[in-house]
């Protein structure tokens, strides 16, 4: 019913706002990812790593540029479908899951480069790939997990990091790749 003024009675506000919560369930409950979505995520983390590894390890910068074109390329196709798949856009889950602001994520792909990088350094190529593929497999383990809390508990997943503060990570990252490629 509706007052005087146009707005709802504190009844009707509460059942339209239990409704739009039981509806955000249902739909984090129905929501999927596309066939080898993590897989794929995953590959293309590792072969990220790997590429910038090698290229900066063996003096082939423009290996650097070609593996972030790669996951660039593995994470906007991926993008695509999920959102083919479901129809919606959730928050949270291009920052957290596809780009790896969740903290499982970056702490597993810092330490996993880290230890490529140096690896490469050391010429010792088969640790360059088994840490490439560690971080790797940490970053999708890491968006399994985030989509299954989401799944559960989609209020408390739903936010994603501020524009703001993604864009100084990625302006502090490309200052330190960067900086890394004009000192090789």
């Amino acid at each position: 019913m509706e007052s005087e003024h146009g707005r709802p009675s504190a009844a009707d506000a509460s059942a339209a706002l239990a409704a739009a919560e039981a509806a955000r369930d249902s739909l984090a409950g129905q929501v999927t990812t596309p066939s080898w979505f993590f897989a794929s995520i995953g590959a293309a983390v590792a072969a990220q790593i790997a590429a910038t590894a090698v290229g900066l390890g063996g003096e082939a910068p423009w290996l650097v540029v070609a593996g972030l074109a790669v996951f660039a390329a593995v994470a906007g196709l991926q993008l695509a479908r999920f959102r083919r798949v479901n129809g919606v856009r959730l928050g949270g889950f291009a920052g957290r899951v596809v780009l790896g602001s969740a903290t499982a994520a970056s702490a597993g792909y810092t330490v996993a480069l880290a230890a490529a990088i140096w690896s490469a350094f050391g010429d010792h190529w088969w640790l360059v790939a088994l840490w490439s593929a560690v971080g790797g497999a940490a970053y999708a383990m890491s968006g399994v997990r985030w989509m299954r809390g989401y799944r559960g508990d989609p209020a408390a997943h739903a936010r994603g990091a501020s524009a703001a503060w993604l864009a100084l990570i990625a302006a502090a990252a490309i200052g330190g790749l960067a900086m890394l490629v004009l000192s090789a």
